[in-house]
């Protein structure tokens, strides 16, 4: 993406890396019990998709203010994630592999929100 100007929020990294997190989401939770599809398997659904939607809709703010009240919706949706992503190990809906892979594209995707926060040029 260098040297490339950024035309939609779908050119952020952090989206990119957050839209991963959804389908990562998505793939796994297929597997949970029926008995969660109104319950966890919602929660931790909403949750990735909100972090996604909130950075999409701070880039299309134009203060910095307005920007990083977003990107601090999209943090706090994935800390919910996070704490949702443990309960779902915890009572075994998700294997050690997946629970890492999930755990690891979260705290990629959170760097990188972090990083949005942190541009004071609204220009991207």
């Amino acid at each position: 993406m260098e040297g490339q100007k950024i035309k939609s929020f779908k050119d952020l990294y952090a989206w990119q890396e957050g839209h991963k997190l959804v389908l990562y989401i998505y793939q796994f939770s297929e597997d949970f019990p029926s008995k969660e599809i109104f319950g966890l398997t919602n929660q931790m659904r909403r949750a990735a998709v909100s972090i996604t939607s909130n950075i999409a809709e701070g880039f299309s703010r134009n203060t910095v203010k307005d920007k990083c009240q977003f990107y601090a919706i999209a943090l706090g949706s994935l800390s919910e994630l996070q704490n949702q992503l443990l309960i779902a190990e915890d009572v075994n809906y998700l294997n050690k592999e997946n629970f890492l892979k999930i755990a690891n594209q979260s705290v990629v995707v959170g760097k990188l929100i972090n990083g949005l926060k942190r541009i004071k040029n609204t220009k991207y």
